[in-house]
């Protein structure tokens, strides 16, 4: 491992030559990623959640068997990887990848780095991203702060049709988000609207009832009015969530270009992931996604309908 990873001088990184070394190859990998999903060594079922399985020397159709309901299993099935035919050494790779990337990595990247085809790159960043939020606790205790952000362009480079006649978000997509101001860690979702109904309901969502929220607002209704270059009052402030949004529109300007609104949350889920486990080493970060996968299998017309 190295030191001084980027963004925590105390972080553990790793290079691509310690990943290569790491992962030389599919069975390698393979044992990584069972290690992570069973780590007390006992394989478990994943239709009835046996241990009693037996080893299926030729690994067909899967290597592994259940002596209890007779089905055969895989490292593969109930998680993301369930019926992919990438290998385990490029789904190792492509986890550090997804890791890493402070601002995301598109599938055009992972497409070039892997030799794969993009539609399947594609389809292969957007199961990863799955697992991003998985293993994180929630509600959070609180305090939190919730803020808002509007996902688009510029109304005044805005073409006529784009331009809606309303306030700042007609037209935009609106992602809502939390952050616990002690544990640092937080959570975003797509929101139809910004009034209360609906921002109250994504906050219990995610904090429990007696936690204490600092709510960014608009200026128009803003008690704290940042164009007076107020900020913050006391303990009351939302600059752990702008500081988030920042970062995710460089996501969006530096990575991708483009967000569609049918992806927003998995990408949002994903900028929130990365950052909660920020501080940690590398190897680390991409166990805690290797074990966010398990039962988050999607298939490709859940994402193109």
């Amino acid at each position: 491992m190295t030191r001084n990873a980027s963004g925590r001088s105390h972080r553990e990184g790793m290079t691509v030559a310690q990943l290569r070394k790491m992962f030389p190859d599919n069975d390698t990998a393979e044992k990584w990623l069972e290690e992570q999903r069973w780590p007390d060594g006992k394989r478990h079922c994943p239709d009835c959640g046996s241990v009693n399985h037996l080893v299926v020397k030729t690994r067909k159709p899967m290597p592994y068997r259940c002596r209890d309901c007779r089905a055969y299993f895989s490292v593969r099935k109930g998680t993301a990887m369930d019926s992919s035919k990438i290998g385990f050494q490029n789904w190792a790779i492509a986890f550090c990848m997804m890791t890493t990337g402070i601002k995301g990595t598109s599938s055009m990247k992972l497409y070039r780095e892997l030799g794969i085809r993009q539609a399947t790159a594609w389809f292969l960043v957007q199961r990863l991203r799955e697992g991003f939020m998985g293993g994180l606790d929630k509600p959070f205790p609180g305090p939190v702060e919730v803020d808002e952000t509007a996902v688009g362009g510029k109304r005044k480079n805005m073409c006529g049709k784009k331009r809606l006649a309303g306030r700042r978000c007609a037209g935009k997509a609106i992602a809502a988000g939390v952050k616990d101001m002690e544990t640092k860690k937080g959570g975003a979702a797509v929101v139809d609207r910004t009034n209360a109904k609906v921002l109250q309901g994504f906050v219990k969502d995610c904090v429990e009832e007696t936690a204490t929220a600092c709510r960014g607002i608009a200026h128009e209704h803003d008690g704290m009015p940042r164009n007076a270059g107020e900020h913050v009052r006391g303990e009351v402030h939302t600059n752990g969530m702008e500081g988030f949004w920042s970062l995710f529109n460089r996501v969006y300007h530096g990575a991708f270009h483009h967000l569609s609104r049918n992806q927003l949350d998995r990408r949002a889920s994903a900028s929130t992931g990365r950052n909660n486990v920020r501080d940690v080493g590398t190897l680390d970060q991409i166990a805690f996604f290797a074990r966010g996968i398990v039962g988050k299998r999607i298939r490709f017309r859940e994402l193109v309908t």
